[in-house]
């Protein structure tokens, strides 16, 4: 069973990555770092807590698959992303919520490492 778990990380990894291939280049970077980062974090830990890592990185990739295939039916009007219902938050142990707050506070810096030029930015 362990093998075909690490099997079934690896292709999800990998099929993230892929996927960020649609994003902008700067939010591509971004993305591409943070999945990096956060699945090495989760290398060690709990059957319980890997579960539950795996379904929201699975859930994740497929909301990113879909709206890469709205923008293209769309004439590409890129459009990513999703709001974050208040009752998830409340599931957030203090860990997550400092870094969805490091996460906030990179992506609105105003000369931040990953900037978007006007044009590339979404209007949904």
């Amino acid at each position: 069973m362990p093998g075909s778990h690490v099997l079934r990380v690896r292709s999800l990894y990998r099929r993230i990555l892929l996927l960020h291939r649609v994003l902008p280049p700067d939010l591509k970077a971004l993305g591409d770092q943070y999945v990096k980062d956060e699945f090495r974090r989760h290398k060690t830990v709990g059957s319980d807590e890997a579960r539950r890592f795996m379904q929201e990185w699975e859930a994740y990739a497929a909301v990113l698959w879909q709206q890469a295939k709205e923008n293209k039916q769309n004439s590409g009007k890129a459009c990513f992303g999703a709001s974050l219902p208040e009752e998830k938050l409340d599931d957030f142990s203090d860990e997550q919520i400092g870094q969805l707050q490091e996460l906030m506070q990179e992506t609105t810096k105003p000369n931040r490492q990953f900037s978007l030029p006007e044009s590339s930015k979404p209007t949904c």
